[in-house]
């Protein structure tokens, strides 16, 4: 995945949408669908406590007969798969295998490449994410994305970081200083830059630039996180930060992580979904895969007789 594919995705991501009274809806409330383009507000649930310590309810995604091409090639064939709310769903599989293609149908990056296409239906609870009445926009703000190279904005400090998707978004009614410190703190870096907030994000370690990355994607409130490979780049002690911050961030989003890393899958997803060829082969409990998969692919790959 290309640096200008990182950088123009990561700030397409939404707040929650709201009902006509967001008052009355308290946290651990379903979000509300998507809405047609309009301009967009703040979200409903801004508290500290509530976006760092408390639990939302996240909606799930729920793919059907998914179908994906690269021009001729046929990408991704007939994929049907649940993706839970508020759950940890790994996808695994050898490269060129298409679980990096299904993530990026998820919040429709994939129609961005020349010549690509996808068809199916991905349904972000009750809203279809490709039905013709839906701003794309708006689909990558609910949907967010953590790419795998850690990409600060290089001219930009830590601050203007995380603060750049809800100005570029033109999100309104929010306390800039509080969004920061509430998303810093979401993403386990407060205590580390608190004291700097104005040094380049650039100067930060790779693990420490990975978090801010996650922190710029939740500023926005999405509703769902994606991750492709978001610790390969990254050291053990960093990568066990990652995987910390994952199991946190799962009581307020639903969470989808693209790895190579089976050890990594088997810590943090509560279920997997193993592709081959294209094909979803198997998704079940993550125990399950591990120790007794349903089909002897799973088996060949968890085992390392292939891949």
């Amino acid at each position: 995945m290309t640096d200008e594919n990182h950088l123009g995705t990561m700030d397409d991501q939404r707040p929650p949408a709201t009902g006509s009274d967001p008052a009355a809806a308290p946290v651990g409330a379903p979000r509300a669908p998507l809405p047609d383009r309009e301009a967009p507000t703040a979200p409903a649930h801004d508290g500290a406590a509530a976006a760092v310590l408390g639990k939302q309810t996240a909606p799930g995604i729920a793919v059907t007969d998914l179908n994906a091409h690269y021009g001729a090639q046929h990408a991704i064939r007939s994929v049907s798969l649940d993706y839970a709310p508020n759950r940890v769903t790994a996808m695994i599989g050898p490269s060129g295998s298409g679980k990096s293609t299904v993530l990026r149908c998820l919040n429709r990056m994939h129609e961005e490449i020349p010549g690509a296409v996808a068809t199916g239906k991905v349904m972000l609870d009750s809203d279809d994410i490709y039905g013709p009445s839906v701003d794309v926009v708006a689909v990558r703000r609910a949907i967010g994305m953590v790419f795998q190279k850690p990409n600060p904005f290089p001219t930009m400090s830590i601050f203007d970081n995380v603060a750049a998707g809800l100005k570029l978004n033109g999100i309104r009614g929010v306390d800039l200083k509080e969004r920061v410190e509430q998303s810093l703190r979401g993403a386990s870096l407060w205590e580390e830059v608190k004291d700097r907030l104005q040094e380049p994000g650039i100067g930060l370690s790779g693990g420490q630039q990975q978090r801010l990355c996650i922190a710029r994607t939740i500023a926005v409130e999405p509703q769902v996180i994606l991750m492709d490979e978001p610790c390969s780049a990254l050291d053990p002690i960093a990568t066990l930060k990652i995987e910390e911050l994952i199991a946190d961030l799962k009581q307020r989003f639903t969470i989808v992580i693209v790895t190579h890393n089976m050890q990594q899958a088997a810590r943090v997803a509560d279920t997997t979904a193993f592709f081959l060829s294209g094909e979803l082969i198997e998704h079940a409990p993550t125990d399950q895969v591990f120790t007794n998969p349903g089909d002897s692919r799973t088996e060949e790959y968890v085992t390392g007789k292939f891949g």
